[in-house]
């Protein structure tokens, strides 16, 4: 990866208590490392709990209360898995319409395990190809997408993985789909 190859790029990362912790401290160090600005948001504050693998986690510090801020400050979105941050953010109106603005803005997306679940929801699995952890492959079938079984996924503005060991990829294949937003930001600037 290009060092800072994503200056200027501000990055919202949406969850609530329950995230898998690995899916948000590993793409968030990626994003950092590229020079992103990343930021933290959540219905839920001051703080959001992680869960690692099997048990809670510790709490990680919420940079911006999802009441507070709009889709229109951030150029990307990150969507952590974990199966309860999802599940929560799926059932939370506000959280969607946040999700599903990045959508028809058609700003990029990075999801990866159970993160679809809130995609759903935003209507936006329709018509795209994605992966994401097996057990919601029904649900983004019935959802009109097209699930494929791939450590990642790159489709209409949207990268998805399917766990945690998919790592690697998927940061590799996050920073290069934001990184075209990140063009997008400093011709604006221009």
């Amino acid at each position: 990866m290009t060092s800072k190859s994503l200056d200027g790029l501000k990055v919202a990362i949406l969850v609530t208590d329950g995230f898998e912790e690995v899916e948000l401290t590993e793409p968030r160090k990626a994003l950092d490392e590229a020079g992103a600005k990343t930021s933290i948001v959540s219905p839920k504050g001051p703080t959001v709990r992680a869960w690692d693998f099997t048990d809670w986690s510790k709490g990680y510090a919420v940079d911006a209360a999802l009441g507070s801020v709009k889709p229109q400050d951030f150029d990307a979105l990150l969507l952590p898995g974990g199966v309860i941050n999802p599940d929560t953010l799926r059932t939370d109106a506000k959280a969607v319409a946040f999700a599903k603005a990045f959508f028809d803005a058609k700003k990029p997306v990075a999801s990866i395990c159970h993160g679809p679940w809130t995609i759903i929801e935003t209507g936006a699995a329709s018509g795209r190809r994605l992966t994401s952890w097996p057990s919601l492959k029904t649900d983004l079938k019935n959802a009109g997408a097209n699930w494929v079984d791939q450590e990642v996924v790159v489709d209409q503005g949207l990268v998805t993985s399917r766990s945690p060991d998919d790592m690697a990829a998927f940061n590799r294949e996050m920073i290069a789909l934001f990184r075209t937003a990140g063009r997008a930001v400093s011709h604006a600037a221009e």
